[in-house]
Order: C-alpha cells, then sequence, then structure tokens
C-alpha cells in the first residue's frame, strides 16, 4: 500500500511516517507549505496514493481546499482526514468535502493504522482473505500460509505478494513493485526488488509460487 503524509507538524509528520513504514507500507511525506502546491504535485506525479492522510488545518491552502480538490479529481484516492476539530459538525462538515473518513486529534497510532487499512481495502475492493491454489494471505491479521503452513514474511516481503496477488496472474514489472511497496525515495537502479522477490519465493516453498519472466516481471502462477 502507498501513503502520502500531508502534515504540516514535521515532528507528527516524521511519527506518523516511520510508525507506516514499519507496517510495511510505501510512505511519501509533505509538510507543505504557504501555497499547499506540494501534496497535490506528488499525487500528480506518482498518480497511485491509496490512501492520503491529509491535515486539515494546514496553513495557507488548507485541508478542506486540498480535499476538495483530490476528491474530484479522476482516479482519487482514499482521503483520511486528521484535525483538532472533532466535533460531530466538523466531522460532518469534513465528509461532505469528499473526505472518506476523519480522526480527531490526538489519536491513537493503532487506530490510525486501522484506518489506513481499511480504506486501502475499500479503495481496491479486495476481499480480506485472498486465495491462490494452496496459497492463502489474510490482509486483516497479516498472515500467509501455503497449504496449511504458516509462512512467516517481513513487511516488505508481505507487501510484494499483497501487490503479485492483487495483479491476479497479470506480469507486475520490478518498477511497478518499486513503485507500490517502495517509498519516492527508492533508488531506480537498486536491486532490492530482485533480492526481496527471490527470498520471498525462497520462503513459499517449491514448486515456486513467483514466476520470473526475465525483461518484464514477476507474475503469480496458477
Amino acid at each position: 500500500m502507498r501513503v502520502l503524509v500531508v502534515e504540516d507538524e514535521q515532528r507528527l509528520a516524521a511519527h506518523i511516517t516511520e510508525g507506516l513504514r514499519d507496517q510495511g507500507m510505501a510512505v511519501d511525506v509533505s509538510h507543505d507549505g504557504d501555497d499547499g502546491d506540494d501534496a497535490l504535485y506528488k499525487i500528480r506525479l506518482h498518480g497511485s496514493y491509496d490512501v492520503v492522510v491529509l491535515d486539515r488545518d494546514l496553513p495557507g491552502r488548507t485541508g478542506d481546499e486540498i480535499c476538495g480538490e483530490l476528491a474530484g479529481s479522476d482516479r482519487a484516492p482514499m482521503i483520511l482526514m486528521l484535525t483538532a476539530l472533532a466535533g460531530i459538525e466538523d466531522r460532518v462538515t469534513g465528509l461532505a468535502l469528499g473526505a472518506d473518513d476523519y480522526l480527531g486529534k490526538p489519536f491513537s497510532f493503532a487506530e490510525l493504522v486501522s484506518r489506513i487499512k481499511s480504506l486501502g481495502r475499500r479503495g481496491r475492493s479486495h476481499a480480506a482473505t485472498v486465495t491462490r491454489g494452496e496459497l492463502t494471505m489474510d490482509t486483516v491479521r497479516r498472515a500467509v500460509s501455503r497449504a496449511g503452513r504458516p509462512i512467516i514474511l517481513t513487511a516488505k516481503e508481505f507487501a510484494v505478494l499483497e501487490v503479485l496477488l492483487a495483479a491476479d496472474g497479470a506480469v507486475v514489472s520490478q518498477e511497478q513493485l518499486l513503485h507500490r511497496v517502495w517509498d519516492e525515495h527508492a533508488d531506480p537502479f537498486t536491486n532490492t526488488v530482485r533480492v526481496t522477490v527471490n527470498r520471498l519465493r525462497r520462503k513459499l516453498g517449491e514448486p515456486a509460487v513467483i514466476e520470473i519472466l526475465i525483461g518484464s516481471g514477476y507474475r503469480i502462477t496458477a
């Protein structure tokens, strides 16, 4: 899952970002400023965020204005609005602007993670449990098994497998995996995708369920 955090309070943004990355998410950050253009630029540049965590109380262009622009765009990401204004009327207003969920500050980090994951599933219309042959992934419990045998994966391995399963047999290129699983600072020339996929294939066991297509990418076999 790829997430954009739009928060001008840098310490809070860093805390959220670090925690979400620990959950295996690819996270970019916009502190925005007086013009509010940075967040919109990142969204136009990358174009495929699953969830935008948007501070409502930004300086300059407000979170309300950014939310309105995002909600009215094609392929709009799911929007989780954060704000110190947590009254009922404030929530109603935020949702009316196009936000998909609304969380008041201060908040529990565990609740934030849960809401982001829920929005990610809604946005992609993914079932909580995905089964392909002997392979089963529970995206809520973050559990993977093959023929009933539990398989322990790192956060990045889990995220790579989630993207491949979501492709439903279609080929996913190395560049697509890098874009979906890592963040905007990932080196496009790194071999981290290949290393992660090879490690994942070994953990999933034989016969291999991830097919490598030289020069094209990877796909889940039937």
